[in-house]
């Protein structure tokens, strides 16, 4: 996996190396699934920058896109036994940055290194 071989070349600690493997697994499923809704058909592009002391891991489906300002917080007592919801939450906690492009289909995860 590309995040084992970045880890491996920048020497991340293990906590470094969770989160970004983390937030990246979460992004991934969330395009296959949510985006793509689970069709063989569509791909999932995955991108890794590093510059600057920062790696940015850009994921994009194929999908319609989706609104992500408008994701309850599955912190809420209403939403704690809620079963989905918690990806885009995991994301945003993990990551130094989050942006989405392209209307909910490309999310762009930004890590200090």
């Amino acid at each position: 996996m590309m995040v084992d071989e970045i880890s491996n070349e920048q020497d991340f600690n293990s906590d470094m190396y969770g989160k970004i493997l983390i937030a990246t697994v979460e992004a991934v499923n969330n395009a296959i699934i949510h985006g793509n809704r689970s069709n063989p058909e569509k791909f999932v592009e995955v991108e890794f920058k590093k510059n600057n002391g920062e790696l940015e891991i850009i994921v994009e489906d194929e999908g319609e896109g989706f609104d992500y300002e408008s994701i309850p917080d599955p912190t809420a007592p209403e939403n704690i036994e809620n079963i989905h919801g918690r990806g885009v939450f995991l994301i945003r906690q993990l990551s130094d940055e989050v942006v989405f492009n392209k209307k909910g289909k490309q999310i762009v995860m930004v890590f200090k290194i």
